[in-house]
């Protein structure tokens, strides 16, 4: 359905550039209502699919849930992409569980705590982002097929 709906997101942005400007409220009230809705555990298709950029403080913290180094833990789960981050050296993430929790979620890296976006302030700074999002995730396809039906 989401690859069915692109155009019309990318269009709604188009036409409606400066209003989202001014839409952060509606936006999370959409992100709230939609993730009370939605069950992530469910789904999961963030965690299988999608190698989140993972930056030094999420190393450390993931170490200390891990007792491990964090060199250890760069050498066992992480790599460095084409853009010069690092990323899991594979996907589903490595901390994936077969039901679909995450084995280290208090110290997961802060682009999983955040995702998938949508309660961002300033959302139309990401609004392109949220579109591609749209093909992985329930939450943000469902907040922006409201959004542009509003």
């Amino acid at each position: 359905m989401a690859e069915k709906d692109t155009s019309e997101f990318l269009l709604y942005f188009k036409k409606n550039k400066k209003r989202l400007d001014k839409m952060d409220t509606i936006v999370h009230e959409l992100h709230n209502r939609f993730s009370s809705e939605i069950d992530c555990l469910q789904c999961a298709n963030c965690c299988r699919s999608l190698g989140p950029a993972i930056y030094d403080k999420d190393i450390d913290r993931m170490a200390k849930a891990l007792r491990m180094k964090p060199s250890d833990v760069v050498a066992n789960y992480l790599k460095i992409d084409e853009d010069g981050d690092y990323v899991f050296q594979s996907m589903p993430c490595p901390f994936l569980m077969p039901d679909n929790y995450c084995s280290i979620y208090e110290a997961r890296p802060k682009a999983c705590r955040e995702y998938p976006h949508t309660d961002r302030k300033k959302f139309s700074q990401i609004y392109k982002l949220t579109v591609r999002n749209t093909q992985t995730c329930p939450i943000a396809y469902e907040v922006l097929k409201e959004l542009v039906k509003n």
